[in-house]
C-alpha cells in the first residue's frame, strides 16, 4: 500500500469519563501533513458480556442459550458443551447434511478449527469466540479450516450458516495466559488497520506488525516478538472482519513498550460517513475487556489520506520475564 499520501490526525472526543486524546503519528518520507477533524466516540471499557448490536448477525443458530451469552462464550464451560441443541440436520441430494467442527489448540495459543458442511459448500459462516466475531466462505466442497487466536483457556467457537444450522466445539488452551491479546472488529468495508510497534520500531521496519507485515507464530512461541492475525473474508456478504495483535508478555527476555495504534484509510466505501467498531483486550492473564468506537470519516476529497488515532487501545508495557 503506497503511504506517500497526506497523513490526518484525528481529534478525539470521549464519552464516559475514559480519557484518550487524538495525535499525530510520523510517518518516514512523507509530504507535509494536514489537520482534519474526525470525531470519535469512545465507550467505557466493559468486560466482555455482549456486543454492539450492528455487531450480533442475524444468522445466530438456535441454540439453547440465550444470544447474549453466544457472544460471550468465555461464560460457558466445558460441562455445557453438551447442553447446547444445535438444530436437527437436512439432508439433500440423498446424503446428510450433518455440520461437524473441531477445534485443537496449537502453537501461540491459537486454535486450529476445522469444519465440514456438506450442505454449505461456498456459503457465508460466522464464527463466535468470546465477543470475537467473523465470517468466512466455505470451500465449495463444504470445507473449512483456519487458526483463531484463543481468548479463554476454556476456548467455546460457534460456528453459524445463514439458514440457522450449525456446529459448536471446545479446546482447552492452558498458554493464553502468557499473552497478551488486543483484537479491533468491524463490519464491511471500513478501512480499519491495526498497527502495533515494537519497541521504538520504526512504520515499515522490523517490529512493525500489521497487515502488510504480520510476523509469525513462531516469534510468539520463543518470545522473540509479537504477530498479527487477520480473519475473515471481505467477499462474504455483509462481512464481519476483525484483525488481532499478539505479543508473549509472559514469556519474553525483552523490556519496554509496544506502541499500539488505530488507523483509518479515507477510502470510498467509508468516506463521510459514520464507521463503528469495537476492541476486545486480554493483558497480563486479566479479565477479558470490550469498548466501542465510533468514527466520523471526513469528507471524499480525503479520499487517499489516513486517519491515525492514537491511544484508543493503550500501549503494552513489557517487562522481561
Amino acid at each position: 500500500m503506497d503511504r506517500k499520501f497526506t497523513v490526518r490526525i484525528a481529534a478525539v472526543t470521549l464519552c464516559a469519563a475514559l480519557a484518550i486524546g487524538g495525535a499525530m503519528q510520523s510517518f518516514p518520507s512523507t509530504p507535509k501533513r494536514t489537520v482534519a477533524q474526525a470525531p470519535v466516540v469512545v465507550s467505557d471499557v466493559q468486560p466482555v458480556s455482549s456486543t454492539p448490536r450492528d455487531f450480533v448477525p442475524k444468522d445466530l443458530p438456535a441454540v439453547a442459550f440465550l444470544p447474549e451469552q453466544i457472544v460471550s462464550t468465555a461464560a460457558i464451560s466445558a460441562d455445557t458443551v453438551e447442553d447446547i441443541v444445535m438444530p436437527e440436520p437436512s439432508v439433500e441430494a440423498g446424503f446428510a447434511c450433518d455440520v461437524t467442527m473441531t477445534a485443537t489448540p496449537v502453537a501461540g495459543a491459537m486454535m486450529s478449527v476445522d469444519i465440514t458442511a456438506p450442505c454449505h459448500g461456498s456459503e457465508r459462516v460466522t464464527l463466535h469466540h468470546s465477543g470475537l466475531m467473523f465470517t468466512m466462505l466455505m470451500q465449495p466442497d463444504g470445507g473449512l479450516s483456519v487458526e483463531i487466536p484463543a481468548l479463554t483457556e476454556q476456548a467455546l467457537v460457534i460456528a453459524s450458516f445463514l439458514d440457522g444450522g450449525g456446529a459448536v466445539a471446545m479446546a482447552e488452551v492452558s498458554s493464553v495466559p502468557f499473552y497478551d491479546r488486543v483484537v479491533l472488529q468491524w463490519r464491511g468495508d471500513a478501512g480499519l488497520q491495526l498497527h502495533a510497534r515494537e519497541f521504538d520500531a520504526e512504520y515499515f521496519a522490523d517490529g512493525h506488525i500489521w497487515h502488510g507485515a504480520g510476523g509469525d507464530t513462531s516469534r510468539a512461541a520463543t518470545g522473540q516478538g509479537g504477530f498479527l492475525t487477520v480473519l475473515g473474508t471481505g467477499d462474504a456478504p455483509d462481512a464481519l472482519l476483525a484483525e488481532v495483535y499478539t505479543f508473549p508478555s509472559g514469556m519474553t527476555q525483552a523490556a519496554g513498550t509496544v506502541a499500539l495504534t488505530i488507523e483509518t484509510e479515507i477510502i470510498a466505501s467509508n468516506c463521510d460517513s459514520r464507521v463503528e467498531a469495537q476492541t476486545l483486550e486480554i493483558r497480563n492473564g486479566g479479565e477479558l475487556t470490550s469498548k466501542e468506537l465510533t468514527i466520523d470519516v471526513p469528507g471524499c476529497d480525503a479520499v487517499g489520506d489516513f486517519l491515525l488515532l492514537k491511544n484508543l487501545v493503550e500501549d503494552l508495557t513489557i517487562a522481561a520475564k
